[in-house]
């Protein structure tokens, strides 16, 4: 355990390395000064000589890889640089935008889990009967309808037509924060609702099923004490990256209800070419998937013992 532990840490480290000079060399090679964009977001233009001495104090005229080993000196100390279009450190950016991001992802999860999770079992348990074909219809409609236009309904709905739900969502209370979570749960309860199915059914036909039926077990019994836990290994894994995806941001729907959170952060940083944001913003999302992925593969040493025995 220990060993696996250890041999993961250091993969990612040397992912971590790996993407943050990708990352880097992107944003070097894109296009759009940052001497001008900062100064563009700070309303004043000044003069060819100020702005190259701009560039000269900023290190922007450095070759690549002293600015890369420069950049990379300063995130290992915790420093990102300073937000061009905000004039803010990035890291407190990033920082007072996270909040709201795990509020919008662990109650969008909920939603999720509450649907997909009895919705699953019952298709499962009833299969092939009209209340299965019903779900299954309803899941087939829910993945593909597109989250935007899900979140443009919801709002003309309750925001505009019944107001009963504010327009802008803060993140602050349950009202404004609702909508976004329904709409991001919306497309995933029902990706989530064939995957309980589909592994339900087929813990169903195991022998263990079969011979738990023979001893007289009753079917509730059978169903959630043996078929439900063994049914949840392969939905840790995908529980896991929507997780990522949630925490890192969904910027359509974060932009449609004009969420303060990481998604609309991310929109906004790559529309006034703000790279130190774009950079920190992309290290984070890479370091939230492989710190999920991790915890994950370790739970399955909890979920189901052979697993730990073989390593």
């Amino acid at each position: 355990m220990k060993r696996t532990l250890a041999k993961r840490l250091l993969q990612m480290i040397i992912v971590l390395f790996g993407i943050s000079f990708f990352t880097f060399c992107l944003t070097y090679l894109a296009p759009g000064d940052p001497v001008l964009t900062m100064y563009a977001a700070s309303g004043t233009m000044p003069s060819e000589e100020i702005i190259e001495a701009t560039r000269d104090e900023m290190g922007l005229n450095d070759p690549f890889l002293m600015q890369y080993a420069r950049w990379l000196g300063n995130c290992l100390k915790g420093d990102f640089g300073t937000s061009y279009s905000m004039n803010q450190p990035v890291l407190s950016i990033i920082g007072e935008k996270i909040v709201p991001t795990l509020k919008l992802a662990f109650l969008s999860l909920l939603i999720m889990l509450a649907v997909a999770v009895p919705f699953g079992v019952i298709a499962a348990v009833k299969q092939n009967r009209p209340i299965d074909y019903l779900i299954r219809g309803c899941t087939f409609l829910g993945v593909s309808i597109p989250n935007f236009w899900v979140g443009l309904l919801l709002l003309y709905l309750f925001a505009l037509k019944l107001g009963l739900l504010p327009v802008v969502s803060t993140g602050n209370g349950i009202s404004k924060i609702i909508l976004p979570a329904i709409t991001l749960a919306f497309a995933m309860s029902a990706k989530y609702t064939r995957q309980v199915r589909t592994a339900v059914l087929e813990e169903l036909n195991q022998d263990y099923v079969v011979g738990a039926r023979a001893r007289g077990i009753d079917e509730r019994t059978i169903l959630w004490r043996h078929v439900f836990p063994n049914a949840l290994l392969p939905l840790v894994t995908l529980l896991g990256l929507s997780l990522g995806s949630l925490l890192g941001g969904t910027a359509v729907v974060e932009v449609i209800f004009s969420y303060p959170g990481l998604g609309n952060l991310a929109v906004s940083a790559i529309t006034a070419y703000d790279y130190p944001l774009i950079q920190a913003y992309v290290l984070w999302i890479a370091l939230i998937y492989m710190v999920i992925n991790l915890i994950v593969d370790l739970s399955y040493d909890l979920l189901d013992p052979r697993i730990r025995e073989s390593r």
